[in-house]
């Protein structure tokens, strides 16, 4: 009997045992699945497209992450010593393609060349004065960057582009523009001289600290980092106008003065987010970009996309916005980036649809009111043909000066 009595209550406590068992097996589950199903929200939350029809896009609702800038107290400590901008980080990676990289971006036998050309070629009667990056071969300045080079005369005449590329001053780069120079355009292509540039700039350590392998290149195309690089230190030497040669001029820029674009805003506060360093227009010597040049010395990356260009100019815009002597505007996404990389292929497809089709209408007359540049975002846009009848085929008929419909599909 009592046998029996004991062996119930085992079987009692065995059920029980079980049952919490299976319960909370349950529960972890349960919970595992609310908590992918919230992540899963979210993250199509942040990645749908807006409705096209709005005023402004907004690709990325969080506000980007961003390093704080260095506090003054590490840019004094470093006076302290034989170098202004010492920045003690010895690494052994020093490849040869990336010392070659350094030769195109400032060889020997350069600095008076360039300094000749691009002060003889910057004259008082430049309507504005525009300068872009080419980092490729010249034969792979193709029909886009055309375009682009059109758009800026197409709205500046008298305007004036300066390209800073070793391989566009070249016979092949001088006959890809040849024709806007049998037009009477002023554009010309020269060696950049990044030394000279970078003269007594934080920026100047880095570039040696580089060449010595005291500092690391990192995994990302060092020749992408020092184009950021350079338009920076180019627009604090000379002034201008920076333009990605995947951006089409829409209007005359006359009127802008120490501006930057911001790409994102928050869609509460319709604060910005993220700016973006496609277009950059400041009169030389602003303080400004000497704060960008030094951040970029000073907390460069070169295993982190963007850290060295849009966020860092994010940072900087952060850290000083507001701050006597530093004088800019930051203008709302629709004056450049009015179309984000998501939606860019909707310009280049005629609509299939009524609503497609009200929308892009919307688009192109915001664009017409509001917008002085069109980003193309080429990395993701380059794939796609130009439709005949699309948003796109009309903007480039209205924004050439060479007008060759072939030339951009």
């Amino acid at each position: 009997m009592d046998n029996e009595i004991t062996k119930k209550i085992t079987a009692m406590f065995d059920h029980r045992r079980l049952n919490r068992s299976g319960s909370s097996l349950f529960t972890a589950f349960a919970a595992s699945v609310i908590a992918l199903i919230v992540f899963t929200i979210v993250i199509v939350s942040n990645l749908s497209v807006r409705d096209f029809s709005e005023v402004v896009t907004i690709e990325i609702k969080t506000v980007v992450p961003y390093l704080p800038l260095r506090s003054e107290k590490e840019l004094s400590q470093g006076n302290n010593n034989n170098n202004k901008y010492s920045i003690k980080q010895r690494v052994t990676v020093n490849e040869d393609n990336n010392l070659q990289v350094l030769e195109i971006f400032g060889g020997k036998g350069v600095s008076e060349k360039f300094q000749l050309r691009t002060t003889e070629f910057l004259r008082d009667d430049c309507e504005v004065n525009f300068m872009m990056t080419w980092i490729s071969p010249a034969e792979l300045f193709g029909k886009r960057e055309i375009l682009s080079v059109e758009s800026v005369f197409k709205s500046h005449p008298r305007g004036c582009l300066i390209i800073l590329s070793s391989t566009m001053d070249s016979p092949q780069g001088f006959r890809t523009l040849r024709p806007f120079l049998d037009r009477g355009y002023r554009v010309m292509a020269v060696t950049p001289d990044l030394p000279f540039l970078l003269k007594d700039t934080a920026g100047e350590s880095w570039l040696e600290e580089v060449q010595t392998g005291k500092r690391d290149p990192g995994k990302i195309s060092l020749a992408q980092n020092l184009s950021n690089l350079m338009r920076l230190a180019y627009l604090f030497k000379y002034g201008g106008v920076y333009l990605d040669t995947d951006m089409i001029v829409l209007k005359s820029f006359k009127s802008l003065r120490n501006v930057i674009g911001a790409q994102t805003l928050e869609p509460v506060s319709r604060n910005w987010t993220r700016l973006n360093n496609a277009v950059l227009i400041f009169d030389k010597n602003h303080p400004l970009l000497r704060k960008c040049i030094e951040e970029f010395a000073l907390t460069f990356n070169g295993n982190v996309w963007g850290h060295n260009g849009p966020y860092l100019v994010s940072r900087v815009a952060r850290a000083v916005e507001g701050t006597d002597g530093y004088n800019f505007t930051i203008m709302t996404p629709p004056a450049f980036y009015s179309v984000n990389w998501v939606e860019i292929e909707k310009l280049f497809k005629v609509p299939r649809t009524e609503k497609d089709s009200k929308r892009v209408q919307v688009k192109v007359l915001e664009m017409q009111r509001r917008s002085y540049g069109l980003h193309l975002w080429n990395k993701f846009s380059s794939k796609f043909k130009i439709e005949q009848g699309s948003a796109m085929d009309k903007i480039v008929s209205d924004h050439c000066v060479i007008c060759e419909k072939s030339s951009v599909s």
